[in-house]
């Protein structure tokens, strides 16, 4: 079946691939919002471990899913991977480094006995929240604005200064889309508490919460959303690369499928925030999420088709990369195909062992009665 089809066919459907992992990873940033708010929504120490067994349950879904997106995206372009990952060295052990802390904290928080104790394992999870997933916004940032890199004609590349990707964060739309992934994350973390949390305390001050992250996000979406509109972005062709002003706007007209699958993705994030906040439901997570992963594929996808450059050259714009000249063989695409097939059964066992989990709203006598908690 896939033998059948052209290199650029394998190449574009392993981009979606990519790009439908990254939305789902940005989705489950909840639990990475949900650890910036613990002070916030959490008044007392029982109310602080509700909401910390609530995102306990969830936090591996975000983990596997980040170990997915970067594993596709190694194996399906692996100069693209190697470029970023490996040229933008600091900003990734970074955002290593707060996804490690973040893994000790569930387990150690609370350890009898634990030598740093349970307040600085807290911290660790708010710096996850924060600096960790506005790194990531970051550095996401970049597949738009560009690297310092050059490549030769053996694909080997070097990076052209010594601040290794740390300059990423210099500039403004980076710093704009990282601060609004922050904030989404935030905002959706409020949501699932609404519908996971049965302790009305905690879900009066989520709804409070929520509409100051809502409106922080959504200006800073608007904002990004025109950056990008009116940024110029790299495009290639069979007489190598230009510049071209407007290239995303031009994408987002030249293909109405992605046009209209942002669209809608922004109106059910809104949608979500509305019938959360003026209609008291507790199901505007599931209204968000779906939004969220329709938004997020439709921005990256804005990247990997229409001709245009996933990761930019600030340096030398010949050595720009593309889903074409970034990617492995036909025969490593192919065989990866085959494999991609079981995606969907992975999605049904993820939501199978979700819909397990929360069959009941999570109180606090049912975690303190639980002396595994975390």
């Amino acid at each position: 079946m896939f033998e059948t089809l052209s290199l650029l066919t394998l190449q574009q459907y392993w981009w979606f691939i990519v790009a439908l992992l990254g939305a789902l990873f940005v989705f489950l940033m909840f639990v990475q919002g949900g650890q910036t708010l613990l002070n916030t929504l959490a008044k007392t120490e029982e109310e602080k471990n509700v909401i910390i067994a609530s995102l306990g349950r969830k936090w591996e879904l975000g983990f596997t899913s980040l170990v997915m997106f970067g594993g596709a995206l190694f194996a399906a372009f692996p100069l693209l991977y190697a470029v970023s990952f490996g040229g933008a060295y600091y900003v990734w052990m970074a955002i290593l480094f707060c996804f490690i802390i973040q893994a000790v904290s569930y387990e150690y928080r609370k350890k009898p006995n634990n030598f740093l104790g349970q307040r600085t394992y807290e911290w660790f999870l708010y710096i996850n929240g924060s600096l960790g997933i506005t790194l990531i916004g970051i550095a996401l940032a970049t597949f738009y604005t560009g690297g310092n890199f050059i490549k030769n004609d053996m694909n080997l590349s070097s990076w052209t200064n010594h601040t290794y990707g740390l300059e990423a964060v210099l500039n403004p739309f980076n710093v704009a889309f990282g601060l609004t992934i922050f904030f989404l994350a935030r905002a959706q973390a409020s949501l699932y508490f609404i519908n996971n949390i049965n302790e009305a305390n905690i879900i009066k001050r989520a709804r409070k919460q929520l509409k100051i992250d809502a409106v922080l996000f959504v200006g800073l979406f608007l904002l990004v959303a025109g950056m990008l509109l009116f940024m110029s972005g790299v495009a290639y062709s069979e007489k190598g690369f230009e510049i071209v002003s407007y290239k995303f706007l031009h994408n987002l007209i030249d293909t109405p499928t992605i046009l209209g699958s942002l669209l809608t993705g922004v109106l059910l994030v809104l949608y979500a925030f509305y019938i959360t906040l003026f209609k008291a439901s507790i199901k505007g997570i599931w209204f968000s999420g779906l939004g969220t992963v329709l938004t997020v594929v439709s921005l990256l996808s804005l990247l990997g088709f229409n001709q245009t450059a996933i990761y930019p050259s600030l340096s030398d714009i010949a050595s720009s990369l593309t889903i074409e000249n970034s990617s492995g063989s036909h025969y490593t695409l192919t065989a990866m195909s085959y494999v991609s097939l079981m995606v969907p059964f992975v999605l049904g066992y993820i939501y199978l062992v979700w819909k397990s989990m929360d069959k009941e709203q999570i109180t606090s006598k049912e975690v303190e009665s639980d002396h595994h908690h975390y």
